[in-house]
């Protein structure tokens, strides 16, 4: 019984595989070189894509490699930057007399301040320091409140709380500033 159902599935399969071949007259060559013509393209085609692709894939990493060497660090030097305010703080706060009394520790703090600001500037971060009076530029500041004060005019500085930081080309921190909203 096992030999009907094996020369049955021989015979089905057989009708399957004349499908998968189109009919081509092996004797006429012009048929045939047409056929490895269209091979040949589609072959050629596909190595290009995939050349392009390769090419795609080696830039977007050299681009993704270059950004994480210049902005790796951001995490960390945004977690710094509350380190850079107190100290700053700190130098501001000291009066005349207290530097007199403890000025070691005050220059401790000083030389602190400028070891941080120059390994800032050694890894790309730079501050963004506007002045009272500046315009206030809303991709580097960040308007902390708004006051009509006399002379001045609507959108410029009066006031400055923190400043900013740059790490390259982008912003780490915009600065903390006050804006005159005079209509004048």
């Amino acid at each position: 019984m096992a030999e009907p159902k094996q020369d049955q599935f021989e015979e089905e399969q057989a009708p399957a595989a004349e499908e998968e071949a189109p009919e081509v007259d092996a004797a006429d060559p012009e048929v045939e070189l047409e056929l490895l013509r269209a091979e040949r393209d589609e072959l050629r085609d596909r190595m290009l894509r995939a050349l392009a692709d390769a090419e795609n894939s080696r830039k977007r990493a050299e681009r993704d490699r270059r950004e994480a060497e210049h902005y790796g660090g951001s995490r960390l030097a945004r977690d710094l930057l509350p380190v850079y305010d107190n100290l700053k703080r700190a130098i501001d706060a000291a009066s005349e007399e207290e530097r007199n009394i403890a000025g070691g520790v005050i220059e401790g703090v000083e030389l602190t301040m400028r070891e941080l600001i120059n390994i800032f500037s050694k890894h790309g971060v730079t501050p963004v320091a506007p002045e009272v009076g500046d315009t206030f530029d809303p991709q580097m500041h960040q308007a902390m409140f708004e006051a009509p004060v006399p002379e001045t005019k609507a959108g410029e500085i009066i006031q400055v709380m923190a400043e900013g930081f740059l790490l390259h080309d982008r912003l780490l921190r915009p600065a903390q500033v006050g804006v005159s909203s005079n209509p004048g």
